[in-house]
């Protein structure tokens, strides 16, 4: 046992070494000694912050820190034994942390140091996390009876069960789907079985992938030749499904991934992924959990670690964006409809024409393309830019390290100041099959520093994880980015400083750890306004051909673009967010029908009848955005506003050494909305918002 990688875990994990044989084994062990730490603990005849909150600290960050890898694997390295390991596990780890938010002997310590005479010589970070795991305990139904109790406990170990499983059925739903071309004519494959039934009939163009860039046909190409086929394969990650909504001529090609990818894990595709049920089921958990802890709905309990107070004033705030951005959202309808009509005689614009269409307005508007761009940014080079505008904001070097890692494409950095390594962030940034889709960041440990045991003084530094499913490199080429591939690469980056920056040495506030969730979006959407910087867009540049840096006339044809349709994005996203918002804040109702409502509330482009979109929204059902999607649209009014300080002063570095004093260094250890005050000296106002959207014309 002593040598199980995951009981072994070091700075940086054996990742290369690590088997789904393990998982079992490792965290049987980790949570039978975490059990007997626990009892001792609670045997100590003393109460106080060392013997109690420090401890159980200690406890459960090893636990967990096992836990997490194993997660984190399952989410980017998945195989069929890892995720068996995992499923079969999962009822345990949630009764192991249920068992402890529950314990009502560990509640009464913590209440007792709150009480007690210690509680006024905490520092105020160690006073904050108190408080957040006092309201924890009472979020998890420590204060119930205890009947109640173990339902609750179940009901949380259900719900993981059936976040994952969401998950999984999207994730083999998208990798199930495949269209073969053999020399890009003749359709020779399969294709998910709710698709329509194709031949080549289907295909009556000069060429049936013609319009798809050299970039995406060898993607395609590279993708069937890993299965051992020459030809091209299509696929649904999202890199193969936008270089065919942007570029394919073939309408019908268009349709049908867009068919595939909207019913993805529906009933109109295969059975056994089917999320229908998962989500019913998922819904009636939260309802029931809320209604245990005294509820009216699971968007009450939701809004508890928030920010926003109340449903109905999360759902005033979208319904006034949604307001603003309807009139905005037509005219960029009835723009790309007329453009359609005209140019390229498409009289019935359909969903899976919008990209397409959207794509040759923009090129015929501003007379540029996004491929003329990508041209420009080889990834290394955004990388090396990237890390530049962080080193002028905060003085932090990331410094490439060499590790053990889970796929060859993922790169390892540290984040070096002053001569002192303060964190590490691990970067993977391609799309690949067994590997959820989307972007994200996660943590493999946070910051703290010891105060009991053989490690007492000593600092953890924290590191994160960095996941993107960007166009991958082939045929031996460099990978180069998009402009929104890069936008998400600084969105990411923004969450990783927030967790990586943190100055704060309590675990439970430090970094990301403790910050409301509608506020976690705040950094990570500040950082994307520099990618409309010329200095930093030219700085990370370079022409495949010439090696130019990107030209100021591309940039001001990019910049005068940079609102293009943002009516109908901000629309769409007011949509996501109200139907979470509605079918979380409504136990019981009809969530398909809600969206339906929902849509023709607030939409403007109808979207076809078979339209799934529910089925695979990993951020309500499987993602911890559940009655909080809302977070990315309320955190961007702080952002735009953040970034307005920025505009308004003159030394970027002396503002952003503020805004990491104020804002990254201090993490969840005060409010959100207490740290935004510290940095602007005022309440947030919308104004920016509307400004970088457009919006107030």
């Amino acid at each position: 046992m002593s040598e199980n990688v995951l009981l072994n875990l070091d700075s940086e994990p054996r990742f290369d070494a690590i088997s789904a044989t393990d998982i079992e084994p490792a965290m049987t062990e980790a949570m039978n000694q975490a059990n007997a730490a626990i009892t001792a603990l609670k045997a100590e005849s003393g109460v106080n912050w060392n013997n109690t909150v420090e401890a159980l600290t200690n406890i459960t960050e090893r636990v967990g820190r096992i836990w997490g890898v194993v997660a984190h694997l399952n989410s980017v390295a998945d195989t069929p034994e890892l995720r068996a390991a995992y499923n079969a596990l999962m009822p345990k780890v949630s009764e192991f942390f249920t068992a402890i938010s529950q314990d009502i002997a560990l509640y009464e310590r913590f209440k007792s140091i709150k009480a007690g005479a210690e509680y006024a010589q905490l520092s105020a970070a160690q006073q904050t996390k108190l408080n957040h795991d006092l309201r924890d305990f009472v979020l998890s139904g420590a204060e119930l009876p205890a009947q109640e109790q173990a339902e609750f406990a179940a009901l949380q170990a259900e719900g993981a069960q059936l976040s994952a499983a969401f998950s999984q059925n999207v994730l083999d739903a998208t990798d199930a789907f495949a269209l073969y071309f053999a020399n890009g004519e003749a359709l020779v494959g399969k294709e998910n079985a709710s698709s329509h039934s194709s031949t080549a009939a289907d295909f009556a163009h000069d060429s049936e992938i013609s319009g798809l860039t050299e970039e995406a046909l060898a993607m395609f190409a590279a993708a069937a030749e890993a299965e051992g086929k020459t030809g091209y394969k299509i696929g649904l990650q999202m890199p193969h499904y936008l270089a065919v909504m942007q570029y394919a001529h073939n309408r019908e090609l268009r349709r049908q991934l867009y068919h595939a990818y909207s019913t993805r894990a529906s009933e109109l595709g295969e059975a056994k992924w089917d999320n229908t049920a998962n989500i019913n089921r998922i819904l009636q958990i939260a309802a029931r959990e809320a209604q245990l802890l005294g509820f009216q709905n699971y968007a009450e309990l939701s809004l508890a670690t928030k920010m926003a107070d109340t449903p109905q004033q999360v759902l005033a705030f979208l319904q006034d964006l949604a307001s603003r951005a309807k009139p905005f959202a037509e005219k960029d309808l009835a723009e790309v409809k007329a453009f359609a009509h005209e140019q390229l005689g498409l009289d019935d614009l359909q969903p899976w024409d919008i990209t397409y269409a959207s794509e040759k307005l923009r090129q015929a508007k501003y007379a540029f393309s996004q491929i003329e761009v990508k041209k420009y940014f080889p990834a290394d080079r955004v990388l090396a830019g990237l890390f530049a505008q962080i080193d002028k904001l905060y003085g932090v070097h990331f410094i490439e390290k060499q590790v053990p890692v889970w796929h060859p494409d993922v790169r390892y950095y540290e984040l070096e100041q002053g001569g002192a390594i303060i964190g590490g962030v691990y970067m993977d940034l391609y799309a690949r099959a067994g590997k959820r889709g989307g972007a994200w960041m996660n943590d493999y440990r946070g910051r703290r520093r010891f105060t009991t045991g053989n490690h007492a003084g000593q600092l953890q530094t924290p590191i994160a994880y960095l996941v993107c499913n960007f166009t991958p490199p082939v045929a031996g080429n460099i990978a180069r980015l998009s402009h929104d591939e890069i936008l998400t690469l600084f969105h990411e980056t923004g969450h990783g400083l927030h967790h990586l920056l943190t100055q704060v040495d309590e675990l439970g506030v430090s970094g990301i750890n403790g910050v409301e969730w509608d506020a976690v979006e705040m950094p990570s959407q500040f950082m994307e306004n520099f990618v409309w910087e010329y200095d930093v867009l030219a700085g990370m540049s370079s022409h495949q051909d010439t090696g130019a840096p990107l030209p100021k006339e591309l940039y001001d044809k990019m910049l005068a673009a940079k609102n293009f349709q943002t009516g109908l994005f901000m629309l769409r996203q007011m949509e996501f967010a109200q139907f979470d918002m509605e079918i979380y804040s409504h136990p019981g109702c009809d969530w398909q029908q809600t969206l339906q409502e929902v849509r023709r509330r607030v939409a403007v482009m109808p979207q076809p009848d078979f339209n799934r979109f529910a089925h695979s929204f990993s951020h309500i059902f499987a993602g911890g955005y559940s009655a909080g999607y809302y977070s990315y649209s309320w955190a961007e009014v702080l952002s735009a506003d953040i970034y307005a300080a920025f505009e308004e002063e003159a030394d970027a570095t002396t503002t952003g050494k503020r805004f990491w004093r104020e804002v990254l260094a201090v993490g969840g250890s005060r409010p959100a909305m207490a740290s935004f005050k510290a940095f602007r000296g005022r309440e947030p106002q919308i104004d920016a918002l509307l400004r970088h959207c457009g919006f107030n014309m």
